[in-house]
């Protein structure tokens, strides 16, 4: 049940000296290239409209064919792509199984599920995606954080064993501070740990209330919060540790953002402002240990991963403790300085050779590749037409792309020559003081952010129970979320502070519709 995937590489083929973005390449596998005709007519499509009377041509299908019908339960996420075949619905029920299979420490009778930890922050993938969904802050103290958790760093010089990326990064012209996982607590903090092992901390939160006055009388209020580790079993972090906190994105659409071509992710970059309008996209560029090659970046809050599938092998590292092909560590985030941990039992040995193999990370990464997104809902809505009016004329469209086309695909028929609807252009953009986590992480600052997709966001609350945005939840409804927008995003977020309150209405019923 195995099969090839395409991924997408960008490789260096000018001297390092001399290297920049304009001269990295596509390196595709099993890509057919556009022709001429297909590039003037894939132009022409994703051109932003002028008409906001009424929906756009196939915009009830954010997915392209890959779209299924909007559900009415909290399984909308849960749903293979629509234009699957037979034998990738069993490959993609296969993968269900194990994104959802609980994980138990070793030595275990159940062989095939042994490993987990000894630290680890969740029992299975599910856990934190809840429903292939997103996850949420503690609701209270006695509200489980497993679907949010710590990560953590230290500045660092220049890593011998990241040679090769911090030279790419280095002939760029890149000057972001560089930074390495915490001596003793590793690149997160786990707040489980298996019988004989003890939990690393526990992510303690502190909120402060913030009152904004807008338009026509109404008001908000925000909720800053302060994010601290509690009760360190292992020690004092490193005195410069830096700490940013995380939570479970929602899982939809990602094979689709995987085979959007580089080059049309690359012609919406503009880190000098060039165009002047204070918009100044950068690609993240970053190590990809499954390619061996410096590649866009793509997946994660600060895009620090380039492909499903590595993202697929750094959560079962990181988060629940298991080795695969790709991080190949028996004992997960644990550090040297961790010796039991280190030295704890572990599922490595048996026949499949790392605690989930090669066959089923493929199998994990399919499933992920291949959830659905949802069908919009009410796109002929007048007051749905004017918020994205709204949308468009406030300038959100600057960072939330709404359209592109993915590339040819042979052996990817689900996310080949698709026109979607992610609303990001999966690009880093300076978020303002408010919400930076001042940790830097490959190119991105400690202000930066990658621009989060909006396709499917509306179903939030019917699929996970709670309307908590931004890469920490700290935002408690999407007004919350765009009143946090500063730094690229500060005039956009002026104008909805400052127009019409019925505008602003029509502006959340969109946000609702995707």
């Amino acid at each position: 049940m195995t099969r090839r995937y395409f991924a997408i590489a960008l490789c260096v083929v000018a001297s390092t000296a001399s290297a920049d973005l304009s001269e990295l390449r596509d390196l595709h596998l099993d890509v057919i290239p556009r022709t001429a005709d297909e590039t003037a007519r894939i132009a022409r499509v994703t051109a932003p409209t002028p008409d906001f009377t009424v929906a756009e041509t196939f915009e009830t299908n954010p997915g392209g064919a890959a779209t299924v019908r909007a559900r009415s339960d909290a399984d909308a996420f849960s749903q293979a792509s629509g234009n699957m075949s037979f034998e990738g619905e069993l490959n993609f029920k296969v993968g269900n199984g194990l994104f959802r299979k609980l994980w138990v420490s070793s030595p275990s009778s159940t062989m095939a599920s042994d490993g987990l930890g000894p630290l680890y922050n969740a029992r299975s993938c599910q856990r934190c995606h809840l429903k292939d969904g997103r996850g949420h802050p503690p609701d209270g103290p006695e509200d489980s954080p497993v679907s949010m958790f710590l990560r953590i760093s230290v500045p660092a010089a220049s890593d011998s064993a990241m040679e090769e990326i911090e030279a790419f990064l280095d002939s760029i012209g890149d000057t972001t501070p560089r930074t390495r996982p915490d001596p003793v607590y590793g690149g997160q903090i786990q707040d489980f740990a298996t019988a004989g092992h003890t939990a690393e901390g526990r992510m303690q939160i502190d909120y402060e209330e913030i009152e904004v006055a807008l338009s026509g009388g109404e008001n908000a209020m925000l909720r800053k919060p302060n994010y601290s580790l509690a009760d360190p079993a292992y020690g004092a972090p490193h005195p410069e540790a830096m700490l940013s906190p995380r939570v479970a994105p929602q899982m939809i659409g990602l094979g689709l953002l995987e085979a959007i071509p580089v080059e049309d992710i690359l012609s919406h970059a503009d880190p000098d402002d060039a165009d002047g309008d204070g918009i100044s996209g950068r690609a993240q560029i970053v190590w990809s240990v499954e390619h061996e090659v410096p590649m866009l970046g793509r997946f994660g809050w600060k895009a620090g991963m380039a492909t499903v599938k590595e993202q697929s092998a750094s959560a079962f590292a990181g988060d629940i403790g298991i080795s695969n092909p790709l991080f190949q560590a028996p004992s997960g985030d644990c550090t040297e300085a961790q010796e039991a941990c280190i030295a704890g039992p572990h599922g490595d040995g048996d026949a499949r050779r790392w605690e989930i193999d090669a066959e089923g990370l493929d199998l994990v990464s399919f499933y992920s590749r291949n959830l659905a997104v949802p069908a919009r809902r009410d796109v002929d809505d007048p007051q749905v037409l004017r918020g994205k009016q709204v949308f468009y004329d406030t300038g959100c469209v600057a960072c939330h792309t709404p359209k592109f086309v993915t590339h040819r695909l042979d052996n990817q028929p689900e996310q080949s020559f698709q026109l979607i609807w992610p609303y990001t252009d999966l690009l880093l953009h300076d978020m303002g003081p408010g919400l930076a986590d001042n940790r830097p992480e490959g190119r991105a600052s400690g202000h930066e952010w990658r621009t989060a997709p909006l396709w499917g966001t509306g179903l939030t609350e019917q699929v996970n129970g709670h309307s908590y945005f931004l890469h920490d939840g700290r935002a408690r409804s999407r007004l919350e979320a765009i009143l946090w927008h500063g730094g690229e995003a500060q005039a956009a977020r002026d104008s909805v502070v400052g127009m019409p309150p019925e505008d602003r209405a029509a502006l959340i019923r969109y946000l609702e519709s995707l």
